[in-house]
């Protein structure tokens, strides 16, 4: 039975050994992010050992340990060779035994799927996860559907199911951001952290995915999902908002979603 989702950003930096020797610091904008992060994926955990995470699969060719389905299972392993360091992670288990029994880490597994095997290992290294990788481009219906369907599956399982979602907002709100600066950006994106913030799925359903790409927003496909995943509920769901900033000229949303109680409040199903 799913029970709740966390929202969490997607960027290397959560990862300390990434950041060398200042990547311990309790101090800044990476500590804070890393901080919300961690407490909502605690939250995902106290509710539910089984996850499923959420990510949207990489626009070029090549999705690692992916299948044709977008599916990465939970005996996936892989390493952040590629951002700098071999730190290597997995959705499942001891990372370090099965890497010395002979299970190779796989440099291509994607990053959605490597940030939730971090958080696991931070958080609950008893939990398993599996992935699934929603299409860059898919349209607001088939996301919808994605997180309808999900929704579908995991209420039918008859231990509590936590679903955790990693994607980013607009990459162009600063000059310094990784796709530059995009004068139109700021405006979508508070449109977004509203809808996000207020578990709008509306809202969220909604959103322009042309504008979406035009300035960036990696995750929208993602953000439509987690709408759809509460679509089949008679109200919007309680949204406990951790994080909403930009420090790097990329949107950060950090939030724990859950069911509201019938009665509890009044929203529309998209």
């Amino acid at each position: 039975m799913f029970c709740v989702a966390s929202l969490v950003p997607s960027p290397p930096v959560l990862v300390p050994e990434l950041q060398g020797a200042a990547g311990a610091s309790v101090e800044g904008a990476v500590a804070e992010l890393r901080a919300a992060v961690l407490a909502a994926v605690r939250e995902l955990a106290a509710r539910a050992s089984r996850w499923v995470v959420l990510g949207v699969a990489e626009s070029e060719a090549g999705s690692g340990a992916a299948d044709s389905g977008g599916v990465i299972g939970a005996d996936a392993v892989g390493t952040f060779r590629g951002y700098g360091v071999d730190r290597q992670v997995g959705l499942a288990g001891a990372v370090a035994e099965r890497v010395t029994a002979g299970l190779v880490a796989d440099p291509m597994l994607p990053l959605p799927a490597l940030i939730a095997g971090w958080l696991r290992e931070q958080v609950a290294p008893d939990a398993i996860a599996e992935c699934r990788l929603i299409p860059a481009d898919a349209g607001a219906d088939q996301s919808l559907t994605f997180g309808r369907e999900l929704r579908a599956e995991l209420d039918a399982v008859n231990e509590p199911v936590g679903v955790l979602v990693v994607a980013d907002g607009a990459a162009t709100l600063s000059l310094k951001a990784p796709r530059y600066l995009d004068e139109r950006a700021e405006g979508v994106q508070e449109t977004i952290d509203r809808a996000l913030s207020a578990g709008d799925r509306q809202g969220l359903a909604g959103l322009d995915t042309t504008l979406c790409a035009e300035v960036e927003v990696e995750g929208r496909p993602a953000f439509q999902a987690l709408a759809g995943l509460f679509a089949a509920d008679a109200v919007d769901p309680e949204v406990e908002t951790r994080y909403a900033a930009a420090p790097f000229g990329v949107a950060y949303h950090v939030s724990v979603w859950r069911p509201r109680a019938l009665g509890a409040g009044n929203g529309a199903t998209p």
